[in-house]
């Protein structure tokens, strides 16, 4: 399965190199799934040309961009088979490991996911994420295999306790993780983007980290209770403190107006950010009620 938005210069590559990958291997079936994020370029047309020549080429496309989120999850559940592997369609994960997918699945393994130790991208995106990892790990409910995005291969068990689940805009690294099959982990060196331009951005890349916060950890709302309590002791303090300080040095002792606006500014700082915690939160809860689809399908290619 290979979710795309505007990567016509990728999906024919993508698609030949999985069709060559399984012609090496004739024991196994397969169907190739592109779900397809309302592109504005030729992909979709890309798309239905090869899936002309080829039945086992299956296509979704959405009737807008319904999100970097949303988009593969709903591809995933489309997927026939005993299983299911994702991977992206701009090539920065390597086809290549498919075989070695499928024989750590023959020996049993429910999960086998790909791992980035390194990256040929920004080294600075990569210590970024590798920070993030460590910071989640410490603050989650459960332990996210770190440097994962996803690509691997799922057995149809796994996929079947996804669909129990029902999340609108679910954390997929981290319920395949909270689901708690029996994984393995293979290792890859991320190659850089040959053609086209990367389709995430500050934002897409914010919000998955916040998904992935909000979705598996608590810490975060109890830092803010703890924290507020002990900045309201130590302001209690502090201002006992000056009203001593006041009565004993009455004629000599200025308060001044330089500490109480650095206090102010300081505690509404704290109060802002901690709001915005809550607020993620209260977003994430505000998504999960309204309980709309994942997407809304534009049409379906060899679905029949």
């Amino acid at each position: 399965m290979m979710p795309c938005y505007n990567e016509a210069e990728n999906v024919e590559q993508a698609y030949r190199e999985v069709r060559r990958i399984f012609e090496n291997l004739p024991q196994y079936d397969y169907e190739h799934i592109f779900i397809d994020n309302a592109s504005t370029d030729q992909t979709v047309d890309i798309l239905k040309r090869l899936a002309a020549e080829d039945r086992r080429l299956k296509i979704i496309v959405n009737t807008r961009n319904f999100g970097h989120i949303r988009s593969p999850y709903h591809g995933i559940l489309q997927a026939g088979g005993a299983a299911v592997i994702c991977l992206a369609s701009d090539l920065q994960e390597p086809p290549s490991l498919i075989p070695e997918f499928l024989k750590w699945w023959e020996q049993g393994f429910k999960m086998v996911r790909g791992v980035k130790s390194q990256s040929e991208e920004s080294a600075l995106m990569f210590a970024i994420r590798k920070m993030y990892y460590n910071f989640i790990n410490r603050v989650s409910d459960i332990k996210l295999l770190k440097n994962s995005t996803g690509f691997g291969l799922y057995d149809r068990c796994v996929i079947e306790e996804l669909r129990k689940i029902d999340d609108p805009y679910p954390y997929f690294r981290g319920l395949v993780s909270d689901i708690g099959f029996p994984s393995h982990e293979i290792e890859y060196t991320q190659p850089t983007r040959k053609r086209g331009i990367s389709k995430n951005n500050f934002y897409t890349l914010y919000d998955i980290a916040m998904l992935g916060i909000t979705n598996h950890s608590k810490v975060p709302l109890r830092l803010a209770t703890m924290l507020g309590f002990a900045m309201a002791i130590a302001s209690f303090l502090i201002a006992m403190g000056y009203l001593v300080a006041k009565l004993v040095f009455w004629d000599q002792f200025s308060l001044g107006t330089a500490p109480l606006i650095i206090g102010l500014f300081f505690l509404g700082s704290v109060q802002l950010f901690f709001i915005g915690i809550i607020g993620e939160y209260i977003g994430a809860i505000y998504t999960q009620v309204q309980k709309r689809p994942l997407v809304v399908e534009k049409e379906r290619i060899n679905f029949d």
